[in-house]
């Protein structure tokens, strides 16, 4: 029987709907010069903080991934789980210390550490970046021996006899290598690498190596020409508490120097500083909380945090 119905008419857009039409248009076009500039380029995005617990923002962060990949650009991400590694502590009851902000990893906590960020947040993030259309795989820093790793070794000074502690942190790492020749083999393709910062040891232990460490090395290593570190800040922030949104590695020491920069910062300062020197072309400590905020970093002139790099010129 043949369907003689009209077929449905559709309503004319609204001025509304046109201008934002014209709108998004607009945005595109205005953002075709960056993606020209970041075309075939390494961008490494340290994901970390709240953005990883707000499953809107959650979803608009795979959803901009898969984007960058679209148009060119070779996305790597490496990711924290500080909040989920304490909850499933706390759900076996087993007690965490920490020393200068850096959890004291023994080998029992080292192997949850291990399940919790190779595992279930590695899993979850590969997860939502494939649902979001793209190709993502999820690796430890041990595999394919990626992200070699020694004892992080820390120092106490007594204020009073001046003498130095050696601070034990157990199963703590930082990189002494990162295995480029495992990443290579993802370059120049539709695959999206999404690191957990573990490693593995000179006798195969495993080490616990700090996000904002592991992703630091992992773009110096590549000569990525951005580092992304998404925080729970939006910048580095001035005496006055305003945003800094560009500086360069000397004056970044001697916004540390004075106290500018202090506190949890100062790490992520640090990391930004030895990658920058290690040739990454730039480093951005940014508010992972904004909405796309690492599309407004890479896809607009103002950018979305502070932004580091060697000089100005």
């Amino acid at each position: 029987m043949t369907d003689t119905s009209s077929p449905a008419v559709q309503a004319p857009p609204t001025a509304e709907e046109r201008d934002r039409w014209l709108r998004k248009a607009q945005t595109l076009s205005d953002a075709l010069p960056f993606m020209r500039q970041f075309a075939g380029q390494t961008v490494v995005v340290k994901y970390g903080g709240h953005a990883m617990g707000d499953a809107a923002l959650a979803e608009q962060f795979a959803s901009d991934i898969v984007l960058l990949n679209q148009v060119g650009i070779e996305p790597v991400v490496v990711h924290g789980g500080g909040p989920q590694i304490k909850k499933m502590l706390e759900r076996l009851k087993i007690q965490s210390e920490f020393i200068d902000g850096l959890r004291v990893t023994d080998k029992a906590t080292v192997d949850i550490v291990e399940m919790v960020l190779a595992g279930s947040i590695n899993a979850e993030i590969v997860t939502a970046i494939n649902r979001a259309g793209g190709f993502a795989v999820g690796l430890s820093g041990k595999d394919g021996n990626l992200i070699k790793a020694r004892k992080l070794r820390r120092t106490k000074r007594d204020p009073d006899s001046s003498i130095e502690t050696v601070l034990d942190l157990g199963f703590v790492g930082e990189p002494t290598d990162v295995n480029t020749h495992v990443l290579a083999q993802f370059e120049q393709s539709d695959v999206i690498p999404v690191i957990a910062p573990i490693g593995y040891g000179e006798d195969g232990e495993t080490f616990n190596i700090n996000a904002d460490t592991a992703a630091g090395a992992v773009a110096s290593a590549m000569n990525a020409t951005r580092l992304l570190m998404l925080t729970d800040v939006p910048g580095v922030l001035d005496k006055d508490k305003n945003l800094i949104p560009e500086m360069t590695v000397e004056q970044a020491r001697r916004l540390m120097n004075d106290g500018t920069i202090s506190g949890g910062m100062i790490p992520k300062v640090e990391t930004c500083l030895q990658a920058v020197e290690s040739g990454v072309e730039a480093a951005v400590i940014m508010d992972g909380r904004v909405p796309h905020s690492v599309l407004l970093e890479l896809f607009t002139p103002h950018g979305a945090g502070t932004l580091i790099r060697l000089d100005k010129n």
